[in-house]
């Protein structure tokens, strides 16, 4: 019962959300604030991880596609489906989950323990609003560019892997990459990182914005937004497949 009565309350915070909005003055200068927070300053990991990541993918289905029959233009096909279809809107999003997620957390969780919240809502402030709100839309809209990125950063790093390591030829990897394309998967991962931007947005603002205590209770709600978060985005994950794929 316990689980169901935070299911609720999280809902009840997301109807308050998205009423009485503040100005767009101030709406702006939060939105561009949470842009540089939340997406430009996320920049680096995911150009590192996806690199990185394309180009272990590449290398372990090189050394696994040994069979002459087989041929060589898989590997960047495999490395093309792996990086668009799961790796990039997927994994990352986790990434994004253990380092926006717990930012989120503690830092609305700690403007609660020393009052600010309270002294928004005195001054007629729909709190929720101004706080959770810009941090949506940073994600929704921002998240997708940084995925892309991360695609194509994966598939470039998996041709960088095959260069360096003569494992199989460019020729080939350019290939298997043009392959049987479907522009369909760009868009299925672009909405599996729309729905994620959001629970990543919303999820540790919850545990942020409901937390009680002092510094202790809001190191620990940060822990708890990072697992929640990631668990949500592995089930949604599931069902997005099974509905868009299936």
């Amino acid at each position: 019962m316990n689980y169901l009565r935070h299911v609720g309350k999280y809902f009840i915070m997301l109807r308050q959300v998205f009423r009485k909005p503040q100005k767009w003055s101030v709406f702006r200068e939060m939105l561009f604030r949470e842009i540089e927070d939340l997406g430009l300053k996320s920049l680096g990991i995911i150009a590192f991880i996806s690199f990185f990541v394309g180009g272990v993918i590449a290398i372990q289905t090189a050394l696994n596609v040994d069979n002459p029959f087989i041929p060589k233009y898989l590997i960047g096909f495999a490395t093309k489906q792996s990086m668009i279809l799961e790796f990039a809107p997927t994994f990352m999003s986790v990434i994004l989950a253990g380092k926006v997620g717990s930012y989120i957390s503690s830092s609305i969780g700690t403007m609660r323990v020393t009052e600010q919240i309270d002294a928004l809502e005195v001054m007629g402030i729909n709190s929720l609003n101004y706080l959770v709100l810009p941090k949506i839309i940073a994600t929704i809209f921002f998240y997708p560019l940084l995925i892309s990125l991360a695609m194509f950063l994966g598939i470039y790093g998996g041709y960088v892997a095959g260069t360096l390591t003569d494992l199989f030829y460019s020729e080939d990897y350019l290939y298997g990459i043009r392959l049987d394309f479907d522009p369909y998967y760009i868009q299925y991962a672009l909405i599996k990182t729309v729905v994620f931007a959001f629970v990543i947005a919303t999820i540790p603002a919850y545990h942020g914005y409901y937390v009680k205590g002092g510094s202790l209770e809001v190191g620990r709600a940060s822990t708890q937004a990072v697992v929640w978060t990631s668990v949500v985005i592995i089930l949604l994950n599931y069902f997005l497949t099974q509905m868009l794929l299936g």
